[in-house]
């Protein structure tokens, strides 16, 4: 991978106001002749959070970028694996705080992507699922950008693993619904109904701010107060938290935990389950050696008797 071009190595600038056109004023002036080449943008899943959860694609991906324009919810451990020589873009993208609009994202993109770079658009999550992955992917094809999606394990399905709250399951869900808890419009009208029916799992990407209408209303389509909700913060990091109420008293729990964006909500009968099969058991690379003998060996004499 041949050095970037037109980019101080391992800059890491700030997005507002930044354009390619400014970093290029900012970078040292080119040494050798300028010979065009073909950029391409890689819309690419970081992950719900831990950084081991990151595909063999996506890391390779990011050791060979020319730029990374990434968001705030990319976990902490994922920007290590980059190349320390690309140029490296935050925009934000907290809830009611960007630091770029999306449409200037998209010109970014297609600004970078024209100087015949290899960009790496890395967003939380995967970017088909409420990442906005697929406004990015129309605006760099219609300006004539080569792009390709890798995609990431999304929150709904991290978070499901590490609080041992099965997505589906034969005796509680037959099905599974993820849907946002806010509209482009900024309004939460959303399918109710639909969300309220019996038998389902419903995940709620970004609507911390509205949990309060959310379970009202699923209560008033016909959903029991009793239902078991969950709500679940910084999903599969350290700073994990979890929080488990009947939707009836829900909002006021997680109200009186403080609890803090980015959240993820669930709601169904699969949630009770979470006492039983959560929070995960600690990695095994992570437990003592002397204390892997110690198992291996108490489990041998329970097998032995």
């Amino acid at each position: 991978m041949s050095e970037p071009i037109g980019f101080e190595s391992a800059a890491h600038v700030v997005a507002p106001g930044l354009s390619a056109g400014l970093a290029r004023e900012a970078a040292p002036r080119r040494t050798v002749p300028h010979v065009p080449r073909s950029g391409k943008v890689f819309l690419i899943g970081a992950g719900p959070g831990d950084p081991e959860l990151l595909t063999l694609k996506a890391a390779r991906l990011l050791a060979q970028a020319d730029a990374i324009v990434f968001d705030h919810l990319v976990g902490n451990g994922i920007l290590e694996m980059a190349n320390p020589a690309a140029c490296r873009v935050y925009v934000g993208k907290e809830a009611g705080n960007h630091s770029l609009p999306q449409d200037q994202i998209n010109r970014l993109l297609v600004e970078l992507a024209a100087e015949g770079l290899t960009v790496v658009r890395l967003k939380g999550g995967d970017p088909f699922i409420f990442g906005r992955g697929g406004e990015e992917a129309e605006e760099l094809l219609a300006c004539g950008i080569d792009c390709e999606v890798v995609p990431g394990i999304t929150a709904a399905s991290g978070i499901s693993a590490y609080t041992g709250i099965p997505l589906t399951h034969r005796d509680h869900a037959r099905s599974v619904v993820f849907t946002t808890g806010h509209l482009k419009d900024g309004t939460v009208n959303l399918d109710w109904p639909a969300l309220a029916r019996p038998a389902q799992t419903v995940v709620i990407y970004m609507g911390l701010s509205a949990l309060d209408i959310i379970c009202r209303e699923l209560i008033a389509h016909g959903l029991p107060g009793t239902t078991p909700g969950a709500v679940v913060h910084a999903g599969t990091t350290p700073r994990q938290v979890i929080v488990t109420a009947p939707i009836a008293q829900l909002a006021d729990k997680v109200s009186a935990a403080g609890m803090k964006s980015p959240a993820l909500i669930m709601v169904g009968p699969v949630v009770s389950l979470h006492a039983l099969l959560g929070p995960r058991e600690p990695d095994r690379a992570a437990v003592p050696h002397e204390a892997c003998e110690a198992l291996a060996l108490n489990r041998l004499c329970a097998t032995e008797l």
